[in-house]
C-alpha cells in the first residue's frame, strides 16, 4: 500500500519557486529544493519528476502569482497613460526594494536558459502576456489621444517590454536610486 503524502504539491512549487528565484536552475541543487521543502529526497523524487519539472511548475507558479500584478495594474482602472506609468513604477520600485536583489525570475531563466526549447517556450508566453497587456494600454491610449496615433503599438509594448526586463537587471547588478533614476520619466516621454 502506497503511503499518503506528507506534505502539500502546491507549497513545495512555491518554496522551491523561492529557491529558484534566489539561486537560479543551475545553482539550485536537489539537496537545496530538500531542504526548502522540508521533506526526504525520496519524497521529493516521488512527487516530482526531478529537478526540471519542479523547475517548470515553479516557473509557472511565478506567472500566475507575479506577473499576473502587472498585467492586472495595466488592464485596470484610471487612464492608459496613468496605468502605464504605474506599471513602470511598480516593477522599477520592486526591482530596486529587493534586497535579495533576485530579479525576475523570467528574465534571469531567460538569460541562464533562454535558448532550451520547454523552458524558452514557457518564458515567452510570460514576456508574450506582458507585452499584449502593454500593447492593450498603448491601444487603449491612442483611442483616447494619450498616446500619439503614430506610435506602432506592437513596437511600443516591445520597448516598455525590454525596458521592465532592462530595470531588473540592472537593478540587480546595482541597485542605487542614483542609478536608476528617470527611467520611468524617458520610457514615458517615449510614448
Amino acid at each position: 500500500m502506497a503511503r499518503a503524502k506528507n506534505f502539500d504539491p502546491d507549497e513545495a512549487v512555491g518554496k522551491a519557486m523561492e529557491v529558484f528565484w534566489r539561486k537560479g536552475y543551475a545553482r539550485t541543487t536537489p539537496q537545496d529544493l530538500v531542504d526548502a521543502i522540508g521533506i526526504g529526497r525520496g519524497s521529493l523524487y516521488n512527487a516530482f519528476a526531478g529537478k526540471r519539472d519542479l523547475f517548470e511548475r515553479s516557473l509557472r507558479r511565478y506567472q500566475a502569482q507575479e506577473t499576473v500584478r502587472l498585467i492586472d495594474l495595466l488592464d485596470g482602472p484610471g487612464s492608459p497613460r496613468e496605468r502605464v506609468r504605474a506599471a513602470l513604477t511598480m516593477v522599477l520600485d520592486a526591482a530596486c526594494s529587493d534586497t535579495e536583489r533576485r530579479g525576475c525570475l523570467a528574465t534571469n531563466t531567460a538569460v541562464e536558459l533562454g535558448a532550451d526549447e520547454a523552458v524558452g517556450l514557457l518564458v515567452r508566453r510570460i514576456f508574450d502576456r506582458q507585452h499584449d497587456a502593454f500593447r492593450g494600454a498603448i491601444e487603449e491610449g491612442q483611442r483616447a489621444g494619450e498616446f500619439g496615433d503614430d506610435i506602432d503599438a506592437v513596437t511600443a509594448a516591445n520597448f516598455l517590454l525590454t525596458t521592465i526586463n532592462g530595470m531588473r537587471v540592472l537593478a540587480r547588478a546595482d541597485p542605487r536610486p542614483a542609478r536608476l533614476a528617470g527611467l520611468v520619466d524617458t520610457a514615458m516621454r517615449a510614448l
